[in-house]
C-alpha cells in the first residue's frame, strides 16, 4: 500500500510541476503577445498596390555590383541584388543608362537598342526583367532623347555628309535624311554651345558637350526613330522610363518641350497604359510643375531635395521659415501646385541623385540627421526614389564621379562585388559600414531605411493620400498632417526637433482614429499612445490610423 501511495504522490507530484510549466509558458506567451501588440508594429501585414505609387531605387550599373571580377558591375550583379532591393521593400527599379556609350556614365548614346558591352548582354537584361517580374518590381529605364552621342550613326552620318558639301552646294534632307535629325546651321552662332562641322562653315548645337550632340525634334522622321525605340524597350518588358533633361529639348521654351513630352507620354501610353513615366526638369516648383500639363505622371521634386532643399534646410537650418510648421506647409503646397496642373499627377519626391552629393555629407554625417532625412523623403506623397548607397550613408561630393562611387557592400574588396568605381573618382572614405555590416545591426541607417519603406509599405494612404495640414497643432517642431485614401485617413506627425520629446494631443473622437500603426525613431525610443496624448522622442515620426 505505501508502495502505491508513493507511486500516486509520484505522479501527482509530476503533474502539479508540468501544470505549473503549462502556467508559466502561458504567460510568457501572453506577456509576449501583449508585448508584441503594443510596439512591433513591424509585424503588421504590408499592402502594396501594383500602381505607379512605388518606392523607387536608383542604381548606376557602373559602380553598383560587379559579377565578373573586372571591377566595373553589370546587369548580372544588379540581378545577384534583388533579394537585397527587394527585402529592403522597393518595388520599382531606375537604371541609368545601359546603352553603347564612350563614357563611364553612358548618356552618349551610341545605339539604343543594345546593350553597352561593360554591362553585359541582351540576355542579360532579358533575365533582369524576368527576375524583376518575379518579384513585383517594375523596372524603368533612363531614355536620353535630349541628344545623342557624337559616334551615332545618325550624327556620323549627317557630319560627313556636310563635309562633303561643295562650297556651293546646299544640303539635301533627301540625300541625307539624318541631316534633319540635329541642329545644324551655316555660319558661326557666335555661341560656347555651338560647334564646327570640320573646316567646312556648319555648326552643329551641342547644349552639354561637344560630344553630346542636340538632336532635332522638329524633325517627324526623328520622332518616329524615337517610337521605334520605345516599342523596342517596352516589348523587351521594361514598365515606363525616366526622361533625361526635358527642359533642354528646346532650352528656354517651356510650351515647346511641353509639346514633345506630350508626344512620348502619348506614344509610351499607347503601348502600355500601366507605364510609368518620370521627368527631369531641373527646376524650381513654379517652372517643373508647369510639365505636369504634358500628360507625364512624374517630375522629379527639386524643391525638396539635393543640399538646398526642402528636407536639409529643415534638418539643418533654423528660424520659423524652416521649422516644422513650415515644413507641412510645403508638403500642402507641392501638392496643390502640381494638382493645380493635372489632378491624377504623381509626385516624385526624392533626397538626392547621380548629379547631387550624397545626402550624408550635406547633413555633416549627422546619423540622427541621415536617418530623419530617410523618413522625410520617403514618406512623402507620389513615388518616392532613394539613390543607390543613400541607405547606408555613402560618401560622395564635388566632381560627378564622386557621386557615382562604388556601393559599398563590404570591406573587403575582393568579394561581395565591389567595384572600382569611375576611373577619374577621387578616393572616397565611407564614414559608415558597409552595407552587410550595417544589415546585421537593428539600429544602423540599413535598418532604418528598411524600416521607413515597411511602413510606407503597410500604408497605401502614405504615397496615394491627398495632404493636409493641421493647423489646431502648432507647435514649431512638429509638421502634423492627414493623408486621406479611398475613403480611409491617416495621420503623420513628425517631431523634427534634434533634442526634445514633445507630448501632442490629438482627439480620438474629434480625428477618428483608434491607434499607432507604427512609427520611426532615429535612437530607437518609443512612441506612445496614452489616450489622447501621443509621447514623441526627439526626431521620430507616427503614424495613427
Amino acid at each position: 500500500m505505501e508502495r502505491k501511495r508513493g507511486y500516486h504522490s509520484a505522479q501527482r507530484g509530476c503533474c502539479g510541476l508540468k501544470r505549473m510549466r503549462f502556467v508559466a509558458l502561458l504567460l510568457v506567451l501572453v506577456l509576449a503577445a501583449g508585448c508584441g501588440k503594443k510596439s512591433d508594429w513591424r509585424s503588421r501585414e504590408v499592402n502594396m498596390i501594383d500602381d505607379n505609387y512605388r518606392t523607387w531605387y536608383e542604381i548606376f550599373v557602373y559602380s553598383f555590383c560587379d559579377s565578373d571580377g573586372d571591377g566595373i558591375g553589370d546587369l548580372k550583379g544588379v540581378i545577384s541584388k534583388l533579394d537585397y532591393i527587394e527585402e529592403l521593400g522597393f518595388n520599382g527599379i531606375w537604371l541609368m543608362p545601359i546603352m553603347p556609350s564612350t563614357t563611364y556614365h553612358k548618356y552618349d548614346v551610341k545605339d539604343y537598342e543594345a546593350i553597352d558591352p561593360e554591362y553585359g548582354t541582351m540576355e542579360d537584361f532579358d533575365t533582369l526583367v524576368e527576375e524583376c517580374s518575379k518579384r513585383g518590381i517594375k523596372l524603368i529605364l533612363d531614355l536620353v532623347l535630349n541628344h545623342t552621342s557624337s559616334k551615332h550613326p545618325w550624327f556620323v552620318a549627317a557630319y560627313d555628309y556636310l563635309k562633303g558639301l561643295g562650297p556651293d552646294e546646299e544640303p539635301s534632307v533627301e540625300e541625307c535624311p539624318y541631316y534633319e535629325y540635329y541642329n545644324f546651321v551655316k555660319g558661326n552662332p557666335s555661341s560656347d554651345t555651338w560647334y564646327r562641322v570640320g573646316t567646312t562653315d556648319y555648326y552643329y548645337e551641342g547644349g552639354f558637350w561637344s560630344e553630346m550632340p542636340d538632336v532635332n525634334f522638329g524633325s517627324e522622321a526623328l520622332r518616329r526613330e524615337f517610337e521605334s525605340i520605345i516599342d523596342f524597350w517596352m516589348a523587351k518588358g521594361v514598365g515606363g522610363f525616366r526622361l533625361d533633361a526635358v527642359k533642354e529639348f528646346y532650352s528656354g521654351y517651356a510650351t515647346k518641350n511641353i509639346e514633345v513630352l506630350s508626344w512620348v507620354n502619348n506614344y509610351v501610353k499607347s503601348v502600355n497604359p500601366s507605364a510609368y513615366m518620370v521627368g527631369e526638369a531641373w527646376e524650381g516648383l513654379g517652372v517643373y510643375a508647369q510639365y505636369y500639363a504634358s500628360g507625364i505622371d512624374s517630375f522629379f521634386n527639386f524643391d525638396f531635395g539635393d543640399s538646398n532643399g526642402r528636407i536639409v534646410k529643415t534638418l539643418t537650418y533654423t528660424g520659423e521659415s524652416n521649422n516644422a510648421q513650415a515644413y507641412a506647409k510645403a508638403l500642402v503646397k507641392v501638392q496643390d501646385t502640381i494638382r493645380g496642373y493635372r489632378e491624377d499627377a504623381i509626385d516624385a519626391p526624392f533626397l538626392v541623385n547621380h548629379d547631387m552629393g550624397r545626402a550624408a555629407g550635406c547633413l555633416r554625417y549627422d546619423e540622427r540627421k541621415i536617418k530623419m532625412s530617410a523618413a522625410m523623403n520617403v514618406l512623402m506623397s507620389g513615388s518616392a526614389f532613394v539613390y543607390y548607397g543613400e541607405e547606408i550613408g555613402m560618401t560622395g561630393s564635388g566632381k560627378d564621379e564622386n557621386k557615382r562611387a562604388p556601393m559599398f557592400w563590404t570591406t573587403d574588396s575582393r568579394v561581395g562585388g565591389m567595384t572600382k568605381g569611375p576611373a577619374d573618382m577621387e578616393p572616397q572614405e565611407n564614414r559608415f559600414a558597409s552595407a552587410n555590416d550595417q544589415m546585421e545591426n537593428k539600429d544602423s541607417i540599413y535598418n532604418f531605411y528598411k524600416d521607413t519603406i515597411l511602413l510606407r509599405n503597410q500604408n497605401p494612404e502614405i504615397a496615394r493620400g491627398t495632404v493636409a495640414r493641421l493647423e489646431a497643432v502648432t507647435d514649431g517642431d512638429i509638421a502634423a498632417i492627414s493623408k486621406e485614401y479611398n475613403g480611409q485617413k491617416i495621420y503623420l506627425l513628425y517631431n523634427l526637433s534634434e533634442t526634445d520629446e514633445k507630448k501632442v494631443e490629438l482627439s480620438k473622437s474629434e480625428y477618428g482614429y483608434k491607434e499607432i500603426a507604427g512609427y520611426l525613431s532615429v535612437d530607437g525610443g518609443e512612441v506612445k499612445l496614452s489616450g489622447d496624448t501621443i509621447t514623441m522622442p526627439a526626431y521620430s515620426v507616427v503614424v495613427l490610423k
